[in-house]
């Protein structure tokens, strides 16, 4: 059986399936409408595929968008009828609640199952051979194993123990450990408290948190790493920076009681002091000034997490007057939304401005700048490549091979439809948002259950993010919330 080092490899890249995409006016025009997306999630919040994000998946009402399917041709033909084609959006926002309550009874795909209930339990309401499923247990079913056996039917104390020791710890139990645990199942309390000690214990070995780790592995999706332009010990032929700094704030934001928004919001620089036992401390500013090449060199007061490292800037801004790269890389994989597939759009007033010139107003591409480009702005004062600082006259630099409007992009932008002013303004409303903190749990989700929330994970995986977000709860610490993920029955059913 894999330990959680393999199963965060193979998560590598994943992020959030879900696609924001709108449904479409009926025929003869189909015209895409992306506010439609998160239209859906504020009218059936409850619905599984908003669950996880905030935003629908387009295959919900779309095969490829614009093009529909059997939902999205019902949906359609009830979304006010009779008015003139293309709608606009405000008109399609207003008329997309009549049109979907309108096909809740319906059955779109003919299977006997209704169209609401479908996009309730995550099946899917255009295809026939997918259905709402049972968990195969009836209600009265013993929750409690029988001697020497797994509980099928529901949370079985002892194997989340074992899996607890073999996930996060990196070994099985031994017999010892695993009969020492049994003798106290009779005693909720006295298995729960075993249970946490030895998360406890596992989250600081050096499999969760050292070079290579659980944690490394987590975040490789994140830094992608790429040795040949690696800074530093082992570095590469083309020595740019040194993402072994980003693995270090990436686990110490992720370990002890702090705050993970810290990912976006964070101004500390980190290095790892030992491997045996992982510890971790935050480097002086005084301290960086030997650490150029491979630290961090923008100022205190102007970093934001993992999104302003010398190793962010370097692979994604490059040389870049408008970072569009950037701001969708910080948006994919920290807050989930991948606007590649038209995830997450918040189309600006007036935008895309196209001030480089690249001609990203022209209607094709303007679905997704009117949200991109926007987002992107706070972006443009930080530097890639060699310099990796914030320059607030950077895009004067750029005039002569981006045209003179490039100077006119403004550093203020928007993200989730709130205007800000820098990307400090930027990265507190992505790290208060709900997406960033869906985007952690989903993480984690995927790694220690080992797949993405599914149907009948909706409730604790709801439980899990808002409860992330609370203060009385996990208070965005990611260890708290991991105590409360090994009691879900997602974890601890066999």
């Amino acid at each position: 059986m894999w330990g959680l080092k393999g199963w965060a490899a193979v998560i590598g890249a994943v992020g959030l399936s879900v696609v924001a995409a709108g449904l479409a006016g009926p025929a003869p025009r189909a015209v895409a409408k992306p506010p439609g997306s998160m239209e859906f999630c504020k009218i059936y919040p409850n619905a599984h595929v908003c669950a996880a994000s905030p935003v629908v998946n387009c295959t919900t009402c779309h095969t490829v968008p614009p093009a529909r399917n059997l939902f999205g041709e019902q949906v359609a033909a009830n979304l006010a009828p009779g008015a003139a084609r293309p709608l606009s959006d405000a008109d399609y926002i207003a008329a997309l609640p009549a049109a979907l309550k309108a096909v809740e009874a319906l059955d779109a795909d003919g299977d006997g199952v209704s169209n609401l209930a479908e996009l309730i339990a995550g099946s899917q309401p255009e295809l026939s051979s997918s259905q709402p499923t049972s968990a195969g247990c009836t209600p009265g079913q013993a929750r409690t194993a029988a001697a020497g056996r797994w509980n099928t039917c529901g949370y079985d104390p002892a194997h989340a123990y074992r899996k607890v020791t073999l996930d996060v710890c990196g070994r099985s139990p031994t017999r010892a450990e695993t009969e020492a645990f049994r003798r106290l199942l009779p005693n909720e309390s006295a298995w729960r408290g075993a249970l946490s000690d030895r998360l406890d214990q596992c989250l600081r070995t050096p499999y969760w948190l050292g070079v290579n780790g659980v944690l490394w592995n987590l975040a490789n999706a994140k830094i992608s790493p790429v040795d040949s332009i690696k800074a530093g010990p082992r570095a590469g032929s083309i020595p740019l920076a040194d993402y072994e700094w980003d693995y270090n704030l990436f686990a110490w934001l992720n370990t002890g009681d702090r705050d993970v928004r810290g990912l976006l919001t964070g101004q500390d620089f980190v290095k790892r002091v030992s491997d045996s036992p992982p510890t971790f401390e935050p480097v002086p500013e005084e301290g960086m000034r030997g650490l150029r090449q491979a630290g961090q060199t923008v100022p205190r007061e102007k970093r934001a997490g993992m999104i302003t490292t010398r190793w962010f800037t370097t692979v994604n801004t490059m040389f870049t007057p408008i970072p569009r790269t950037t701001a969708a890389a910080a948006y994919r994989q920290y807050l989930g939304l991948d606007l590649a597939r038209m995830q997450g759009l918040h189309p600006a007033v007036s935008e895309p401005a196209d001030y480089d010139a690249k001609g990203v107003a022209a209607p094709a591409c303007a679905v997704c700048h009117s949200t991109l480009d926007p987002l992107t702005y706070p972006f443009t004062r930080y530097d890639g490549i060699i310099r990796n600082n914030y320059n607030p006259n950077r895009l004067k630099n750029f005039v002569r091979t981006d045209g003179p409007r490039v100077v006119e992009a403004p550093e203020a932008g928007e993200i989730f439809g709130q205007k800000v002013a820098n990307l400090m303004e930027w990265s507190q409303v992505a790290a208060n948002s709900d997406a960033f903190a869906q985007k952690v749990v989903w993480d984690y989700w995927k790694l220690m259950v080992g797949r993405e929330p599914g149907p009948a994970d909706q409730t604790e995986f709801t439980l899990m993010w808002k409860g992330l977000k609370a203060q009385d709860k996990f208070n965005y610490r990611t260890e708290r919330m991991l105590h409360a993920l090994v009691l879900t029955e997602a974890y601890g059913r066999p």
